[in-house]
């Protein structure tokens, strides 16, 4: 017998989920044929932008399922200030750019 998933912060919106990744994996094929093709490097840096933008908003997505979801489930087991930390740690990498 086979132990179910197990229920995370975003498993109510995986399906959209895994559709937004997959266009922000095309979308980052797509920058490899315009390097391909010998395009305009701002155009290429434009789609750069534009699969940044996408990638924080599944970020997003998955933070604030997490915050619903898994640290209140977290503070109900007594680790509310361990799941506040590693979602703080968590929001300080996605900060980091560049």
């Amino acid at each position: 017998m086979t132990n179910p998933a197990p229920t995370r912060g975003y498993t109510a919106t995986k399906d959209n989920l895994q559709s937004r990744l997959r266009r922000i994996e095309g979308q980052v094929r797509g920058i490899e044929r315009m390097v391909e093709d010998d395009r305009y490097c701002i155009d290429i840096l434009t789609q750069i932008s534009a699969i940044q933008a996408a990638l924080d908003k599944v970020a997003l997505g998955l933070l604030d399922g997490h915050a619903r979801h898994c640290m209140h489930e977290g503070a109900q087991e007594g680790r509310a200030d361990e799941m506040a930390s590693e979602l703080m740690a968590a929001v300080g990498r996605l900060m980091k750019r560049g």
